[in-house]
Parts: structure tokens; sequence; C-alpha cells
């Protein structure tokens, strides 16, 4: 552009100094025919289209003509033009560079973590990886997890929530404990049973035991087992929900309520009354068991019993603030120097993040 503006006003000068040698009567036709041309460019552009040099040129040139005589010029400029110029050039001068508005942006290493996890983990959802992160010491708004799986045109994973017992569950849920049954068909189409308890609290799974043939006298065997490997830790535990079937026997109830538990029966068909077993059901089967065959059932208790290890030492849960159940070691102050490794379990079907030095 000052290349330009020179280039111009050099060709400007030359042209100055050539006039003297030409006649009066020449230069009055040259002026006379490009006043006809302007008029009539005027007539077909309104608003013609001047380059900075253009305009820096033509308010220069226009300073040496006296006032009385520039109004009498057909000039495709007028005083106001040249004003908003001047304004306009007073603007870029005095014009400092600032922030651009906004929060600042993603640092590219979490963007890139979000995303290897979003790779390597198919069903987490932004919640599910805002907690791997808050875990590492990462520090990143759930929204901005959304958002970058978002523009990478990964779908969030659907939130699930019930909502009827959480007034009853958040202020009864570190004296609540949970038992239920659920089912699994081996690659041989043989069907086992999985009882489990699980503390609302700490949302701590215990995994009772697994049979093919689940009688009364089993289950209350197995509730003695939990009471055993429990010992003191059930002092603050005062009501058991339990579903109605007809394997949680009467002697199944002593058993609990000798060490002062009350049994709360869900209504018939509502299994949202039980609802933190079920979700672990559905995460156990989502995460784990419908992703692999199970051969028997030494195979499932091998498999429940690593996924359940998962469960209660690492995997985080949104209402223990993106905690697990056993909680976290501290994290050190400066972060910068760590890495972040990868560990598998399951034979890679379900992948853990660790900081390491």
């Amino acid at each position: 552009m000052q290349i330009r503006l020179a280039y111009l006003a050099v060709l400007r000068v030359f042209g100055w100094l050539a006039l003297p040698a030409r006649s009066d009567r020449a230069k009055d036709a040259e002026i006379l025919i490009l006043r006809h041309q302007i008029a009539v460019l005027q007539r077909q552009i309104k608003n013609p289209r001047l380059s900075w040099a253009d305009r820096a040129v033509l308010a220069a040139l226009a300073r040496l003509l006296p006032h009385g005589q520039l109004r009498e010029l057909r000039l495709i400029i007028s005083p106001r033009t040249v004003l908003r110029w001047h304004a306009h050039l007073v603007k870029r001068r005095w014009t400092y560079p600032c922030r651009a508005p906004g929060r600042p942006r993603t640092a590219q290493a979490i963007l890139a973590l979000v995303l290897k996890m979003a790779r390597d983990n198919p069903g987490w959802g932004y919640r599910r990886i805002h907690g791997e992160l808050t875990g590492l010491g990462r520090k990143a708004a759930p929204s901005t997890v959304w958002q970058i799986l978002k523009d990478a045109g990964v779908d969030p994973a659907p939130t699930r929530s019930g909502q009827a017992w959480r007034a009853f569950l958040q202020a009864q849920a570190k004296t609540i404990l949970a038992a239920d049954f659920f089912h699994v068909d081996t690659v041989l189409l043989r069907r086992l049973y999985v009882l489990f308890f699980i503390e609302h609290g700490t949302r701590r799974v215990h995994l009772a035991g697994i049979t093919a043939h689940a009688t009364g006298e089993w289950v209350t065997q197995q509730a003695r087992n939990l009471l055993m490997n429990l010992e003191d830790q059930t002092e603050g535990i005062k009501f058991l929900i339990r579903d109605r079937d007809a394997k949680f026997t009467a002697a199944f109830e002593a058993v609990l309520t000798a060490i002062g538990l009350r049994i709360i029966k869900t209504p018939a068909r509502a299994p949202r009354a039980n609802a933190i077993a079920e979700r672990w059901v559905g995460s156990a089967r989502r995460e784990c068991l419908d992703r692999m065959l199970i051969s028997g059932e030494r195979h499932l208790w091998l498999v429940l019993t690593e996924y359940t290890d998962h469960y209660n030492s690492h995997r985080p849960h949104r209402a223990l603030q993106q905690n697990p159940p056993a909680g976290r070691a501290d994290l050190p102050a400066d972060i910068t120097g760590m890495r972040v490794l990868r560990r598998d379990r399951l034979g890679g079907l379900i992948h853990e993040y660790a900081q390491v030095a």
C-alpha cells in the first residue's frame, strides 16, 4: 500500500513539472475534456471505489487549491468525504490491539485427551469423560467437554436420572443398602443368577454370589456371608431396599433385621423404586456383559469381580462429584510434567487412565 502511494505521488509530481512547458490553451482544453469525462462517469457510476492511495493523493491535491475554486470543480468527492477519510485514518492510528472477547481457548492437550477418550470408549458421554478428566487433574467444565464432542461430531450419550426418589435418597443415602438379582445367559444358553448389594451413600457394590439355582436358602447364606465380610461397616446402615422376589424369604429378612436393618419392599413392577441397583445392572450390561460372551459360572464370577473392582476403585460417579466409591488419592500440585497412561482391564474392554511422572 505504501509503495503504491509513493508511486502515485512521484507520478503526479513529474506531471506537475511538465505543465509549465505546455501552453495555456492546451491546458484549458485538457481541463474541459477531463471535466466532461467526469460528468459522463458521474451519470453512470454514483459511488466510485477508491483505494487508500487514491484517497491520499486526492486529499493532498485538494489542499493546494483555493477554497472558492475547489467548490467550482466537479469532483467525485466532497469535503465531507475528505473529513470522513481523515476521521477513519485517526481511528486506525489510535486503535490498540485487544484480547478477543469470551473465555480463553481450551488447551490443545485437553482437546486431544477428550477426543482420545471418546475414541477409546464409544459408550462414554460427556459427563463420563469429564469425570475422567477430573480424576486426572485436568480442569475443564462439563459444557466444554460437550462442546468439544459436538465440534468433533461425537454425540454425547443420553443422560438418565430417577426423579421420583431423589429427595428420599439424598436424605437417607448413607443409611440405605439395596439388594437385587439379575440374570446372565451363557454362550450355551444356560441362565445364571447374580445377587449383589449396593450402598446408596458410597455407591460401593458388593458381589454376593452367582448360581444357576437361586433358592431361598442360598440367598440367606449369601446375606450371612455379606455381613461377615462387612463386619463393623454395617453400623450406619438402617434400611434395605429389595423387590418382592420370592427368593427373599423370611429367613433372609431375619438375618438382616437381627442387626437392626429395616426391610423396605418396592412396589410391584416398579424398578425405579430401586433405581440405584437397577442403574448398576444397566452399567454392568452396557460396559461389560453385553460386549462379551460368558462361558460359565466361573467365567462370569471372574468378569464381574474385575468389573466390580473397576467400578468401586476407579469409575467416576456424578453423585460423588466425579469420584469413585473408594475415593481418589490427592493429586500433586504441579501436573504439567505428568503423563497420562492407559490401563486396560478385561482384555482391553475397559480403559482406566492414571497420572504418572
